[in-house]
C-alpha cells in the first residue's frame, strides 16, 4: 500500500512543453496504477503556448506569432483554457489520491490545496490569499491560477507561480480581440496579475520558492517530505511512451475545428465547468445536423468522451438532438467536473440559434 504519510518532492527542471506534458501523463498514470508515490513536482517550461485537451489550436492561439517567436505549441492532457508558459514561472503539481486528500469533491480539494500554496507563497514575504474557486491572489491581483483532474482514485492538481511574467507576450500569443492588445489594455492586464519579483523588489531564488511551497504542503497534509532527483523505472517507461505520442502534430492538432467555414453555425456557452464552444455543419434541406464539433476549457473523462459524443450526433434530426444527447450520457460512464448533459445541449442549441454568449471567452488572465 502507498505510504500516506510521505510526500516525494522532485524538480524535473527546465524542459520543452512536450516533455513536461509527457511527464504529466506518466506520473498520473503511474500514480493511478500504484507505481508512483504521492508526489509534489516542480517544473519550468521553455517558451510555449498550451491549449487544454478539448480546445482547438486555431481558435485559441496565434500560431503565426508563436512560430515567428520560437514559442512551442502543445496540448495538455487535462482540460482547461489556453495558457502561456516560459522560464519566468515555476510550476507546481501534486499527484495524490482521494484517501490522502480526504475528499473526492473538487471544490473542497481546490480550497485545501490553494490555501496551503497561499501560505507557502506568503512565507516568502507577501500576503497571498485563496480566492474561490481556484485562484491565489496578492492584494486582489492573481499570482497563481490552479486546476485539477481525476484519473480513477488519483488526482493531478497543478498551478504556475508567477515570478517575473511577461503579460504582453501572453496577450499576443492568445487569440483574443485586437482591442485587448492596445497599450491601455496591456497596462490593465498587468494590473490584474502579481509577480513575486515586483512584490519582493528582487528575483527570489527558485530553490527558496520551492522549499517554501513544499514546507507548506507538508504542514497542510501532515506528512514528511522526501526529496528525490530521479523518476523510478516504471515512471521512466511511462514517460518514454507518453513522449512518443505527445511530441507529434497528430497529438497537438487532434481537436482542431472549423472556425469560419461556410455553412457552419457557431455558439458559445459559459457553463459552471468552463467555456464551451460548438460548431455545427447543417443539412438545412432535411433539418439535420451533419456534423458537430465541441471544444472548450472544460474537464471530462475519459478523454475521448467528446469525440464519441460528436460521432453519436452525426446526421441527427434537429428535433431529436436532446433525446440523442441524453441517450449518449445514459449509456456512457463519464466523469465531468461541474458539467451536466444540459451544458452540452445548451451550447449546441446556441449554435443552432446562431447565438454567441458574451462571456469570459477572451479572459486573458494567466491560469
Amino acid at each position: 500500500m502507498r505510504d500516506q504519510k510521505t510526500l516525494r518532492v522532485i524538480d524535473t527542471g527546465l524542459r520543452r512543453a512536450a516533455e513536461n506534458l509527457a511527464l504529466n501523463r506518466a506520473l498520473l498514470e503511474s500514480h493511478q496504477e500504484g507505481t508512483s508515490p504521492h508526489t509534489l513536482r516542480f517544473l519550468r517550461f521553455r517558451p510555449c503556448a498550451l491549449v487544454g485537451f478539448h480546445q482547438s489550436v486555431d481558435q485559441e492561439l496565434r500560431s503565426d506569432y508563436c512560430a515567428e517567436n520560437g514559442i512551442d505549441i502543445q496540448r495538455r492532457i487535462t482540460g482547461g483554457g489556453a495558457i502561456y508558459f516560459d522560464e519566468t514561472q515555476i510550476g507546481w503539481e501534486l499527484y495524490l489520491d482521494k484517501r490522502f486528500l480526504g475528499s473526492a469533491e473538487m471544490p473542497a480539494i481546490a480550497e485545501r490545496i490553494c490555501q496551503a500554496a497561499a501560505r507557502g507563497i506568503s512565507a516568502l514575504g507577501v500576503d497571498a490569499q485563496f480566492r474561490p474557486r481556484n485562484d491565489i491572489e496578492v492584494d486582489g491581483r492573481k499570482i497563481s491560477g490552479t486546476g485539477g483532474a481525476f484519473d480513477g482514485e488519483s488526482i493531478l492538481y497543478q498551478g504556475p507561480l508567477l515570478i517575473d511574467f511577461d503579460v504582453e507576450r501572453m496577450l499576443r500569443v492568445l487569440r483574443i480581440p485586437a482591442e485587448k492588445l492596445s497599450d491601455k489594455a496591456i497596462s490593465s492586464a498587468r494590473d490584474r496579475v502579481a509577480n513575486l519579483k515586483d512584490l519582493l523588489g528582487q528575483l527570489p531564488p527558485f530553490e527558496e520558492v520551492e522549499q517554501s511551497l513544499a514546507a507548506a504542503f507538508a504542514d497542510a497534509f501532515d506528512v514528511e517530505l522526501e526529496w528525490s532527483d530521479a523518476l523510478n523505472e516504471a515512471e521512466e517507461r511511462k514517460f518514454a511512451e507518453a513522449l512518443a505520442e505527445i511530441d507529434a502534430p497528430e497529438w497537438i492538432y487532434q481537436h482542431d475545428r472549423p472556425s469560419a467555414e461556410a455553412g457552419v453555425l457557431e455558439g458559445l456557452h459559459k457553463s459552471a465547468g468552463g467555456l464551451m464552444r460548438a460548431a455545427l455543419a447543417m443539412d438545412h434541406a432535411r433539418d439535420r445536423i451533419k456534423q458537430v464539433w465541441i471544444t472548450g476549457d472544460f474537464f471530462v473523462k475519459p478523454g475521448r468522451t467528446v469525440v464519441d459524443l460528436e460521432a453519436s450526433l452525426r446526421d441527427t434530426p434537429v428535433g431529436e438532438l436532446e433525446t440523442n444527447i441524453r441517450r449518449f450520457f445514459d449509456r456512457h460512464a463519464v466523469e465531468m467536473l461541474m458539467l451536466t448533459p444540459d451544458d452540452f445541449l445548451t451550447v449546441l442549441r446556441n449554435a443552432l440559434a446562431k447565438t454567441t454568449v458574451s462571456s469570459g471567452a477572451a479572459d486573458a488572465r494567466p491560469s
